[in-house]
């Protein structure tokens, strides 16, 4: 899609920002605004738009070989990481002032010096991410992010005031209210919104100011809310949980194979966009407490309370799974994870077990991340869809 087609509304503007992804933060930046790369959902984007930058969150590509990004990491790194890697080095985001890396996995946190060195940005910055999330840890990171504020205010020249920090946590508050919005225009069946054109509209957010992504949510609300015939029929209905997926490539494939993706359990997607950044007298106690406790991603651990049951724990771990598939009458669960992403793979025997305690059917599949080897999954989705009708 060309460039010039980006200015038109709601679908069609999501449509163009997906497929020229950043154009609008380059334009904003030959304007005279910064620009900071992050890689991960838990990196604090309050804190980035409250110091006067623009975070622009950085993608990998499933059509573009990973070449030069395997100069300096190892083929073991998890193969979404490398791509990421891959293309930054490539300059896909050279235009970019600085960049932020939390200590999310191995693949990420470990790599973190190879970044900042081949890369070299003006800036960058590490933010450091417990892996527990008890009493101390959060004190750990509260103090963590005030350092990433201090950093990002040197940087900048200017000082963060709480009252700066109070406003995009309310932007940010409202954009993740309009997102989940949009979430409940595919409860019905069949529902509004393909799975495969919602990660378009997510990505396309990712790469906007927050003030124009929740402009952008509202117009595609609007679109869709007043959609009488959108050419979805009644389908199985299908969950995604995986660690992020960044292209519609295997939401279409599941679609193609005669299923509707109503819901997801993914960075990008419910994972990152529904947790609230509580209301706190000090901006930095709600951040941290966001970022830390409410993104349940694997990577951190919930520790098992004493006198908990098997089940008990489960619950505990995969309860907001359980919660979306009766919210949303999911007939079926794929479960999606690349290679060598260890925090997800791990905790898989478990989360197949509390889906089967549900009585729901599950189909795993570890992959690349390649346009190439999603197309080799048809068979096996197919399969796994022919079970369940």
């Amino acid at each position: 899609m060309s460039e010039e087609k980006i200015a038109g509304y709601g679908l069609s503007k999501a449509e163009g920002l997906y497929w020229n992804y950043g154009v609008r933060v380059k334009e904003l930046k030959e304007q005279g605004q910064k620009v900071i790369a992050y890689v991960c959902a838990l990196v604090p984007l309050e804190i980035i738009a409250a110091a006067g930058f623009i975070p622009l969150r950085i993608r990998g590509d499933v059509n573009e070989p990973i070449t030069k990004g395997d100069v300096n990491l190892e083929t073991i790194a998890c193969p979404y990481a490398r791509s990421c890697f891959d293309v930054s080095v490539k300059g896909r985001y050279s235009f970019c002032d600085g960049l932020a890396i939390p200590h999310s996995c191995d693949s990420i946190a470990r790599t973190y010096s190879v970044w900042r060195y081949v890369l070299d940005f003006p800036y960058s910055h590490f933010v450091n991410v417990p892996h527990t999330a008890n009493g101390s840890s959060l004190d750990f990171f509260r103090a963590d992010i005030e350092n990433f504020r201090k950093s990002l205010e040197q940087f900048a020249n200017k000082k963060i005031s709480d009252s700066d920090l109070a406003h995009y946590v309310e932007l940010y508050n409202e954009n993740r209210r309009k997102v989940r919005a949009l979430y409940e225009l595919r409860r019905q069946d069949p529902p509004l919104l393909a799975g495969s054109e919602m990660i378009k509209i997510l990505l396309a957010c990712l790469s906007l100011p927050v003030q124009e992504a929740n402009q952008l949510l509202i117009e595609v609300h609007e679109e869709i809310s007043g959609r009488k015939e959108n050419g979805i029929k009644k389908l199985p209905r299908i969950m995604v949980f995986g660690s992020t997926i960044d292209n519609p490539a295997f939401m279409s494939l599941i679609e193609e194979s005669g299923a509707n993706v109503v819901v997801d359990n993914l960075c990008i997607g419910t994972r990152e966009f529904w947790p609230q950044t509580p209301i706190t007298a000090d901006p930095l106690d709600g951040i941290a407490d966001r970022y830390l406790k409410r993104i349940n991603c694997p990577r951190t651990c919930k520790e098992r309370k004493e006198g908990e049951t098997f089940a008990d724990d489960l619950e505990s771990r995969f309860g907001d799974m359980g919660a979306l598939i009766r919210d949303y009458a999911v007939d079926g669960v794929i479960l999606y994870i690349y290679k060598y992403c260890d925090p997800f793979g791990f905790e898989i025997p478990a989360r197949k077990a509390y889906l089967e305690s549900l009585n729901v059917p599950v189909l795993y599949i570890e992959d690349e991340y390649s346009a190439g080897t999603i197309g080799s999954l048809r068979t096996r989705i197919q399969a796994f869809l022919e079970v369940i009708e």
